[in-house]
């Protein structure tokens, strides 16, 4: 599987250079490199995978409204991109370890977080938002790309212990630019090392657009670095889930990398922080708004008679429900004091470390005193 290598010139051409198994209106599109992949997903699936991007947006929605209210201090929005999440991230196995980049919301749903998993951080209660070990993701990332470095690293450990798992590593496009990405696909490429780079094409680097970057597929970039790629559409829950056992399969295999590049869009700003009216056109949001995952499934979902009310009703109580209990783990939060961030950094007494507590607690109180 590789992809196309035709240059993009605007954004119908784009989505036509991906694979995809839903077209954009509902319709169930024959597609022999993928199909065989998803061969188990039946009804029941497609609405337990529709109940999770319908979840995930709800809960993207609760975060942006904690943030604006003041209990969070940054959010990452992934509004437009829980097909692509959702997708890849129902195709890992419990084994896998994930690296995320700081917009893997919907990844971090896949793999059992909690309420509390999706705030902790952003409130800036703790440095990890969950138990890494427990979920099997690393934390998450914001430093751009760094995190495919380390999910090599984890993999060639793999490769050391002769463990049965694979090591995935998420990214934006914007990342693909980073030094950190191309050192990381040389690496993995040398030592065939069993990871999966999911790069998650949502057509903004911040206030960058990817045809700056490159005016051709991101995928086409893997295979210079001798790793087989797939380009999807990024907005298809199925393509990107058949895309994903298809890359688990081959680094599993033996066979080394593997890399997506799923074509999706950010519907919202890059950050809580961003205000992408300033350099969006609202006809591109619009362009994409007739392209909504959710809105897709559910079409496909209607046009085959199995979207009944029942299933409407039960998945929005759930996603309320979620964002009911994210509120109220976020909200009862009780802050540490402020020189606990020492605590638990060595096992034993070490003399530069008190130092640097004694020379911070100085700084707080000139606080108390003012």
């Amino acid at each position: 599987m590789s992809p196309h290598i035709s240059p993009i010139t605007d954004t119908e051409s784009d989505l036509e250079l991906t694979e995809r198994i839903i077209a954009p209106d509902g319709t169930r599109v024959a597609n022999p490199q993928l199909d065989r992949y998803i061969q188990d997903i039946d009804f029941d699936a497609l609405r337990d995978l529709h109940r999770d991007m319908v979840v995930l947006r709800r809960i993207d929605a609760e975060g942006v409204a904690l943030q604006r209210q003041g209990q969070l201090g940054l959010w990452a929005p992934c509004n437009g991109q829980e097909a692509a999440q959702i997708g890849t991230g129902r195709a890992l196995e419990a084994r896998d370890f994930v690296f995320p980049s700081y917009r893997e919301t919907g990844v971090m749903y896949s793999r059992g977080a909690q309420p509390g998993d999706y705030v902790r951080m952003w409130r800036g209660e703790e440095g990890a938002a969950y138990d890494p070990a427990e979920l099997r993701i690393a934390p998450l990332q914001i430093i751009i790309g760094a995190q495919t470095l380390h999910a090599v690293g984890y993999a060639m450990g793999i490769q050391h212990d002769g463990a049965d798992e694979v090591a995935v590593t998420y990214l934006g496009d914007g990342a693909t630019s980073q030094g950190d990405v191309n050192e990381a696909m040389v690496f993995a490429s040398s030592y065939r090392a069993p990871v999966v780079f999911v790069c998650q094409n949502n057509h903004w680097a911040i206030s960058e657009p990817v045809g700056l970057q490159s005016q051709f597929p991101l995928a086409g970039r893997a295979p210079g670095f001798g790793i087989p790629s797939l380009r999807v559409d990024g907005n298809d829950v199925l393509a990107c889930m058949a895309a994903m056992r298809w890359a688990l399969d081959h680094a599993r295999s033996g066979k080394g990398p593997a890399y997506l590049e799923a074509v999706t869009y950010r519907m919202g700003p890059h950050t809580t922080a961003d205000d992408p009216k300033r350099y969006r056109d609202e006809a591109e949001l619009e362009q994409w708004r007739r392209r909504d995952p959710i809105a897709r499934l559910e079409a496909h979902l209607r046009a085959a008679g199995e979207f009944p009310q029942e299933h409407v009703d039960a998945v929005q109580a759930q996603a309320d429900e979620m964002a009911r209990e994210m509120r109220a783990a976020c909200l009862g939060m009780v802050t540490r004091p402020a020189l606990a961030v020492f605590d638990r950094v060595y096992a034993e007494p070490h003399s530069g470390l008190e130092r640097e507590r004694d020379e911070y607690a100085a700084y707080l109180a000139t606080f108390e005193e003012a």
